[in-house]
């Protein structure tokens, strides 16, 4: 028995050694998520706006003297509270009252009684919104219908501080958010129940992608279960499952997401975004600018003691010219990785900015084997 333990212990660690790569992807998975790249159609956020005023602000608000519309605002709203202003119209003159816009996303499944975030924006000359309390607004959908009513006390998170001669302003503090600051009034309607089938809309549209998001869950649940109709679409059939349930399991699983190989250029930054499929055929590349400096160092010419002369300025004038002749041909092989690709462009010495050029050259010249994308 005791020379049969280590054998049988050696056994054992050889079998776990084994196991240990399979048991970590299990538990790491591979790939993403198909809830991180796809959605169910239909469950999305909804848009709200609505129109109020922002009351309590230092002096920062809206004149109401150029701000028609806030003038008119703040007489309607003291009106529904019983107090008469319409004589006294032009007498308004405070500057603790702003107009201002309210936008929120209504989260799917949100019931009546929650809460959501509100963003509160100025509409007029207010110069400071912090500190200000927003009175009830209510928040309006794309159908016209109020779905939740705002009010809370408002948070810039901004910094401006003004004297006789200078001012400082950290941040924007004409707008600012209330966390929980809208009450949900209205439900947006969305059952699982009675469904047939659930469309999954993915984010990036690849049909590689959506081939493997229907290969997965026809593995998950058999064959038949889904197809992708489109780069964008899966359709996966519920035929009597649980709705719920089976939408869990369905965003669990995980895919190797594919898409196009891409370059994005932002050209006004000078950045260069390549994606990992990148490649390029065999092309010479070349890059120099000829630079010319003319620099002017004039110097002054004085006659001897007790001489007659005069004391002139003798203008010296040097240019010097360099047309980098020191940069070679350099030639990068065709199917080369991301990696290398960035390596080649690095080594010839460039900068972002000639880095742009020289792949708009390399994509007008045929041997760019991606999409070339400037903003």
């Amino acid at each position: 028995m005791r020379r049969l333990a280590p054998t049988l212990l050696l056994l054992l660690l050889l079998a776990f050694l084994a196991a240990a790569p399979a048991l970590a992807q299990r538990g790491a998975g591979f790939g993403m998520r198909v809830k991180d790249i796809a959605d169910i159609e239909g469950v999305r956020d909804n848009q709200l706006v609505g129109y109020g005023l922002v009351v309590g602000l230092n002096g920062t608000g809206d004149r109401l003297r150029t701000a028609v519309f806030t003038r008119q605002s703040l007489i309607g709203m003291l009106e529904r509270l019983g107090v008469n202003t319409r004589d006294q119209e032009r007498q308004l003159d405070t500057r603790n009252v702003a107009a201002v816009m309210v936008t929120a996303n209504l989260p799917p499944f949100m019931r009546t009684g929650t809460r959501i975030d509100i963003t509160v924006s100025a509409l007029g000359d207010a110069t400071n919104l912090t500190g200000g309390m927003l009175v009830v607004t209510p928040l309006l959908g794309a159908d016209g219908e109020v779905y939740a009513v705002a009010q809370g006390a408002l948070a810039t998170g901004a910094i401006a501080a003004r004297g006789a001669a200078s001012s400082v302003t950290r941040g924007v503090p004409t707008s600012g958010r209330i966390a929980n600051g809208a009450i949900v009034e209205r439900e947006v309607p969305y059952a699982f129940a009675g469904k047939s089938q659930l469309r999954l809309s993915l984010r990036n549209p690849d049909l590689t992608t959506a081939r493997r998001i229907a290969n997965a869950i026809n593995r998950l649940a058999g064959a038949g279960a889904a197809s992708a109709t489109d780069p964008r679409t899966v359709v996966v059939s519920l035929a009597g499952r649980d709705p719920v349930g089976f939408a869990t399991e369905i965003e669990q699983l995980r895919v190797e997401p594919d898409q196009r190989a891409r370059v994005v250029i932002e050209e006004a930054s000078g950045t260069i975004v390549m994606g990992a499929d990148v490649r390029i055929s065999t092309v010479a590349i070349a890059q120099g600018n000829l630079a010319i400096r003319v620099t002017e160092a004039p110097q002054v010419s004085q006659p001897g003691p007790l001489s007659n002369g005069e004391t002139v300025v003798v203008p010296r004038t040097g240019i010097e010219i360099d047309d980098q002749s020191e940069r070679r041909l350099s030639v990068l092989r065709g199917g080369v990785s991301l990696d290398e690709l960035v390596r080649g462009l690095n080594n010839l010495g460039i900068g972002p900015r000639d880095m742009i050029s020289i792949l708009q050259t390399i994509k007008a010249a045929g041997a760019l084997q991606a999409d070339l994308e400037v903003r």
